[in-house]
């Protein structure tokens, strides 16, 4: 199994602790963030995982070298520009498919995530779907949410009730076969075109999960870890 964290973003709500360390290197709990999405994805049995990177990316590299520490193989994917979700996917995805193996988990580096693991071992695609998405209640910072889950467990761009995306997924390849290489491309239009073609589905999970966008979720995570709440 195979798996992208996605650490490329410039982490500008998260300045001036961003000034001189990339967000995904920023500690809660005495550990940095990427590190709780590596280990519980070689906990699950992910063997390769590409993790693509931009705004201070050799920090990342030299702290977390190749993975032999969490006994997984991290490579990396550096951007010289940030090529937003799916452009970073694009550009990694000789490192993550190929003739045998063309589905992977995709994970941003920012957010935390209490969830099993056998939540996340349950994703599961169909041949004719493109995208399995985990979705959480809409936290107090984006009440409107992002997309529609259906009965049946198909993912829409319209309908109530809404979720939010948890950036957590698990994604086929042929999602992104039609991006050019090294070119900007944001997923949401993607994904969008794919619940068109009932091509996505979906998982609710009740768990603790937040996007630690700035410095006071940082603050509130760490609190969390630290028992000092």
């Amino acid at each position: 199994m195979r798996a992208m964290i996605l650490a490329a973003g410039l982490g500008t709500r998260m300045r001036p602790l961003t000034l001189s360390r990339p967000k995904p290197l920023l500690k809660a709990g005495e550990k940095p963030l990427i590190e709780y999405q590596i280990e519980r994805l070689a906990r699950i049995g992910v063997e390769r995982i590409v993790i693509n990177h931009a705004w201070l990316g050799e920090q990342i590299e030299k702290e977390l070298g190749t993975g032999e520490r969490f006994g997984v193989s991290l490579q990396y994917s550096a951007e010289q520009d940030p090529l937003e979700t799916a452009g970073g996917i694009r550009t990694a995805l000789p490192l993550l498919a190929d003739g045998e193996e063309d589905c992977f988990l995709v994970v941003n580096g920012d957010v935390y995530t209490e969830l099993s693991d056998e939540q996340l071992v349950a994703l599961r695609l169909t041949t004719r779907q493109q995208a399995h998405l985990v979705l959480v209640d809409n936290p107090v910072w984006h009440p409107q949410g992002d997309f529609y889950l259906a009965g049946d467990g198909s993912v829409h761009a319209e309908g109530e009730p809404r979720y939010t995306f948890a950036g957590i997924s698990l994604l086929r390849a042929s999602l992104f076969t039609g991006l050019n290489p090294e070119e900007p491309a944001p997923l949401a239009p993607l994904l969008r075109e794919a619940m068109a073609r009932g091509a996505v589905c979906g998982t609710h999970v009740d768990a603790y999960w937040d996007d630690i966008g700035t410095p006071e979720r940082l603050a509130a995570l760490d609190q969390r870890l630290t028992g000092e709440i």
